[in-house]
């Protein structure tokens, strides 16, 4: 929808758009290590000297582990439609796979029944970041193997809670655990590695996203859209702000490496990749009930 500004044509929101807001569990939840949850990669790096300003955690965050309750009081007293929460894969499986803590998804149980109790409708990320620390010593990101666990990981998930969540998300923000997290090591686990070990963790993350959504799909007690959230820059060329208020017409979204259109990392090939990682990549994303969610900021 658009209308006219001072001659500009300005999009509008269209009155089916759903205003909500968004969270990641290690940023809120607090609860570092009760019931059963086990270590996750940004647990340890937050330990690590200099690595974050002021030396904050997670530990306690905001104590939304105790405090959903009143957290989702205020989302009904703001008027919020929609709420997007991530599940802490290392709550649910404190060793990223085997044992399953059910303490842990009970939690999220909770959350949903309480949101749609408010009238909100819960928006689920199964991963933000917050990998268990155990499959990091493993290798994390780097193995194959990640991505097998967290395709069951999301059948676990998505069999409790999608007799009543239909909006699902598999990864936040790839190119952030990638890159941040692997190559630059600004992000956890801290890791600083060569392009080619960058360009498997790639591979796999792609993987763990199609994998997740044929095991979603499978898993779900009804019909569900999923997808995952990426986070393009967006290029705008230097203008003056005063004499023309909109950004010029060829600003362009260029990520570095753009996940949603060139499913697979530029070559050399992973040295991992089998036949059949194709195809459940390219099924993820072929499906009418398969969208793409994308993050930004300025």
């Amino acid at each position: 929808m658009t209308e006219k500004i001072m001659g500009n044509s300005i999009l509008k929101f269209p009155p089916e758009f759903v205003w909500g807001a968004a969270t990641s569990s290690y940023q809120i939840e607090g609860a570092q290590a009760e019931d059963g949850k086990g270590e996750s990669i940004w647990d340890k790096f937050c330990r690590v000297p200099g690595a974050i300003k002021n030396r904050g955690t997670g530990e306690l965050a905001c104590d939304h582990y105790h405090r959903f309750r009143e957290d989702i009081e205020l989302m009904a007293d703001l008027g919020l439609k929609a709420y997007r929460f991530s599940i802490s894969w290392p709550r649910v499986y404190p060793a990223g796979s085997g044992s399953f803590n059910p303490k842990g998804l009970d939690f999220y149980d909770k959350i949903v029944d309480a949101l749609l109790a408010k009238g909100i409708t819960p928006y689920v990320t199964l991963y933000h970041w917050d990998l268990p620390q155990i499959m990091e010593d493993r290798g994390g990101w780097r193995e194959r193997d990640t991505a097998l666990a967290f395709a069951n990981y999301a059948d676990k998930v998505v069999s409790k809670l999608s007799d009543r969540v239909t909006h699902w998300m598999t990864l936040n923000e790839p190119p952030c655990i990638a890159l941040e997290g692997y190559l630059k090591g600004l992000h956890a686990p801290g890791a600083k590695e060569p392009p080619k070990t960058v360009n498997q963790i790639i591979h796999h993350l792609l993987l763990a996203h199609g994998l997740s959504v044929q095991a979603a799909r499978a898993a779900a007690k009804q019909e569900i859209e999923i997808g995952l959230v990426h986070n393009p820059a967006v290029m705008v060329p230097s203008y003056n702000f005063m004499e023309q208020p909109f950004p010029p017409s060829c600003s362009v979204m260029v990520p570095s490496y753009n996940f949603m259109e060139q499913p697979f990392p530029p070559s050399p090939s992973p040295a991992t990749a089998a036949p059949e990682d194709e195809k459940a990549v390219y099924l993820a994303y072929s499906s009418a009930k398969t969208w793409c969610g994308y993050n930004d900021w300025w």
